[in-house]
């Protein structure tokens, strides 16, 4: 586990946001909302899409802590906002970026890891920005193959 530490520049976003918590975990009913319209989005750059988590501040990683969840796109510009989406900005910032690998079953075992050792081990600290994981090509829903960028914010 062996991240790269990146400057990220500012991303602008469009998508569907949600309320959840880790015990009220509504990410696939998220996304089946999100992808019959993400063709309605103008000014894409890319296909890859964005699997965002936006923490209130204080944020605890508490399970019952409510956070909003995000399926979005970025666009080089906002436009045209379509109905029921919304925009979102991920400002510039440090970040560990991390590969994952696999059909997502040891996902919540991989984050912990994250933030229980490797956070402390590289003496780093997370930031409460919005961290995401970044779906492209090489994504493939419950498949072994499948692999994901995770981006966490750090200090």
């Amino acid at each position: 586990m062996q991240p790269q530490i990146i400057q990220l520049p500012e991303k602008k976003l469009v998508g569907i946001a949600r309320t959840m918590s880790f015990l009220d975990y509504q990410v696939s009913e998220l996304w089946q909302s999100f992808m019959p319209r993400r063709h309605e989005i103008q000014n894409v750059k890319s296909n890859q899409l964005f699997n965002i988590q936006v923490n209130p501040p204080g944020y605890s990683f508490d399970p019952e802590t409510a956070f909003e969840k995000w399926a979005a796109l970025e666009v080089d510009a906002y436009t045209t906002i379509p109905d029921g989406m919304q925009k979102l900005i991920i400002p510039a910032g440090r970040y560990a970026v991390f590969t994952y690998r696999g059909d997502g079953s040891n996902a919540s075992d991989f984050f912990r890891s994250i933030f229980t050792q490797w956070l402390p081990e590289a003496q780093l600290q997370w930031e409460n920005r919005p961290q995401f994981e970044v779906l492209s090509e090489k994504y493939q829903k419950n498949s072994p193959d499948s692999e994901e960028l995770i981006f966490i914010p750090v200090l």
